[in-house]
């Protein structure tokens, strides 16, 4: 089994676009860098940054009842702090989400763009130290097998953008679903990076919408259980040892490269 790393993404705002990367420093015990790092509140959720706990998705806007934000195309350049936001190749917003002003210009926007589905004031928040706002409490990597989705492509009959999951990792060289059969062993890189598989990734309403147009169009949950019984597409990684990952690289088993 040769297992290798198609692509790599990542979502610094939940519920936002994606952005490709080609290469990713993991850290020991950390999440996939620079993935969930900021959250919009939709209403008064009852975060507290002094004590970050984890709170579920539909208290911040997300495509699983927001299918709107699909429509806009988002960027976040760490280096200026500064979220850029455009809708039909204009941009629509900026703001520099470290200071007050910045999160204002997000949040001004968003009132604008979707005032029929908030609940209450939007806020963007912003993930302390050693938290990210991840659907699973120990979602620190997200991994999805591209055999899957070309499987789950025959069922529904429509084509299938891998991108739907919202994974950090894409997969090649697996058959379809062997991913599910990793769920406790480690995976590793040639590099030294080491990640152990948790557990399978339960999927929700938000993979009915078309990434590029928004648009919900397919019933994948629907489908997952009526052809295989589950709602299940990718896998949860934790990180073991520090080191990079890029586009290209391959994975074993911790088993399989021993015996080597």
């Amino acid at each position: 089994m040769s297992i290798r790393i198609a692509s790599l993404q990542r979502y610094p705002v939940k519920g936002l676009s994606p952005e490709t990367l080609e290469t990713a420093a993991l850290a020991k015990g950390g999440y996939f860098p620079g993935d969930r790092l900021f959250a919009i509140e939709n209403g008064p959720a009852g975060f507290d940054p002094e004590n970050p706990q984890h709170q579920p998705k539909i208290k911040f806007l997300m495509l699983m009842r927001n299918e709107s934000l699909a429509r806009l195309r988002t960027r976040y350049l760490d280096s200026i702090t500064t979220l850029f936001i455009e809708e039909g190749e204009r941009e629509v917003a900026r703001g520099d989400l470290t200071t007050r002003e910045g999160r204002l210009a997000i949040e001004a926007f968003f009132r604008r763009f979707m005032a029929k589905e908030l609940r209450g004031p939007p806020k963007v928040l912003a993930a302390p130290e050693g938290f990210r706002f991840t659907d699973s409490r120990r979602g620190f990597v997200s991994l999805i097998n591209l055999a899957s989705v070309r499987q789950i492509e025959s069922v529904v009959g429509a084509p299938v953008d891998p991108l739907r999951f919202r994974g950090n990792v894409h997969l090649d060289g697996l058959e379809p679903w062997a991913e599910f059969d990793l769920v406790g062993q480690v995976l590793t890189t040639a590099s030294g990076v080491r990640l152990k598989v948790t557990k399978r990734i339960e999927r929700c309403a938000a993979t009915n919408v078309d990434p590029a147009t928004g648009i919900r169009d397919l019933q994948i949950p629907k489908s997952l259980m009526g052809a295989y019984g589950h709602f299940d597409c990718g896998i949860y990684a934790e990180v073991l040892s520090d080191g990079a990952i890029a586009v290209g690289d391959s994975l074993e088993t911790e088993q399989a490269s021993l015996a080597l």
